[in-house]
């Protein structure tokens, strides 16, 4: 205990809550939809007996799903409870992910990506909202970050074993995503759902008022609005490094597969670390938005430093901003956004915020993309890559600080968040 109470201060009960522990499993697993088979993917081209153009369906089949029934998701855990959404999404995930290992027909595995989707739109956005049900102010911000921090380290660990079983069989990867099944068993009879007399009043007057029309209301309010759309902003930085990684480390800065692994390590590190200690970095700021701001920078500004460091020793220290921003902002925009609604509408809100994130994780990849092979003509592809880079660090830098600060301005508790 007391190297955790050196790690989370006052906040270290928490740590121990039974509950809190339970959410920290599921979560673990729910990081893993894409970053568990991203590095065995060209390993799965032989047995599914596909092209590597179509193997990436793999990815989309899972992500897809998910902007649609985020939102429903978070809808109907508002109307019958956390727990029997976060239970059933983790069986979808994990039976989803594990009945793969014994087929060979990839339209069949498709469709059960499709269904672990499914499961994921029951599984992060609960998490968020249920630590938002639990704790409040330091402690809940304390709380987000250490769920980012596990997100983190199991994405930096699963993936790694995965490299290491597909060797012994294609099939193996999968098999780690029926680790949710028992996970699913564990919040079935220990997560003691919370409940409030708040949210038993305010039963009656979801009666009386529809609750889209409450909800929708709450999203349209400006400053509600506003920090929607500086959540959704740093989500671009995060997937444009993740996706093009590779290809800035082998073509700009002439790495390996290996160096371009240990950057992600790196990034993955970092970040953890970080958001395990939102809540003692918002503790030293009168106002959220400082960090907030500065984490703006840092995180756009860390992609464009990678796009122009021209060897991987170079690129380390933009990694390195970019882990800090990601860690600050990803905790303190979802801990943000859980004080920013009622109970009873906790879960659709951040659901909205969760389904418009994933969006613009599955545009950003194509938005580069498709600029790239605008460029690539005139400028050819390495200088390409690097000035569409530069351009997104900037404009996300430049966006996240401006949506951040009218948000703040335009929020009636404009003195603390």
């Amino acid at each position: 205990m007391a190297l955790a109470d050196k790690l989370f201060g006052q906040h270290v009960a928490m740590v121990s809550d039974d509950d809190f522990q339970v959410l920290l499993a599921a979560n673990a697993m729910g990081a893993l939809g894409t970053a568990l088979i991203s590095p065995v993917l060209n390993s799965l081209t032989g047995p599914f007996n596909v092209s590597s153009a179509e193997i990436g369906l793999l990815v989309t089949a899972i992500t897809a799903p998910a902007i649609v029934l985020i939102p429903l998701s978070g809808l109907v855990a508002d109307r019958i409870g956390r727990k029997p959404v976060l239970v059933s999404g983790l069986l979808c995930f994990g039976f989803g992910g594990l009945s793969i290992a014994f087929t060979t027909d990839f339209y069949v595995a498709l469709g059960l990506r499709v269904l672990q989707g499914i499961g994921f739109a029951g599984i992060t956005p609960i998490i968020i909202t249920s630590l938002g049900d639990l704790y409040s102010g330091g402690v809940e911000a304390t709380a987000q970050g250490i769920r980012f921090g596990v997100s983190g380290l199991s994405q930096a660990v699963f993936p790694a074993i995965a490299g290491v079983v597909v060797a012994f069989g294609w099939q193996y990867p999968f098999v780690i995503y029926g680790i949710s099944i028992p996970i699913a068993v564990l919040i079935a009879f220990f997560f003691d759902e919370p409940t409030t007399d708040e949210a038993a009043a305010s039963s009656e007057t979801s009666r009386e008022e529809n609750y889209i029309h409450q909800l929708k209301r709450l999203v349209f309010q400006s400053y509600v609005a506003w920090y929607l759309v500086a959540r959704g902003i740093v989500v671009m930085p995060f997937f444009a490094f993740l996706t093009y990684n590779s290809l800035v480390i082998s073509q700009l800065q002439s790495g390996s597969s290996v160096q371009a692994g240990l950057i992600v390590a790196l990034f993955s590190i970092v970040y953890a670390i970080t958001a395990t200690q939102a809540g003692r970095i918002t503790a030293l700021f009168e106002r959220r938005m400082i960090p907030l701001v500065v984490a703006n920078l840092l995180l756009g500004g860390g992609l464009a430093g990678f796009a122009v460091s021209t060897s991987v020793f170079y690129a380390v220290l933009p990694v390195i901003a970019m882990g800090i921003g990601v860690g600050i902002t990803f905790s303190l925009y979802r801990s943000i956004i859980t004080a920013l609604a009622p109970q009873e509408l906790r879960g659709g809100l951040v659901s909205i915020s969760e389904s418009g994130a994933r969006l613009i994780a599955s545009l950003t990849p194509v938005g580069v993309g498709i600029t790239l092979t605008w460029f690539e003509p005139t400028l050819g592809t390495s200088a390409s890559l690097r000035v569409i880079l530069v351009a997104a660090g900037i404009l996300a830098a430049a966006s996240g600080c401006f949506s951040i600060i009218l948000a703040q301005r335009l929020s009636p508790n404009s003195t603390t968040i």
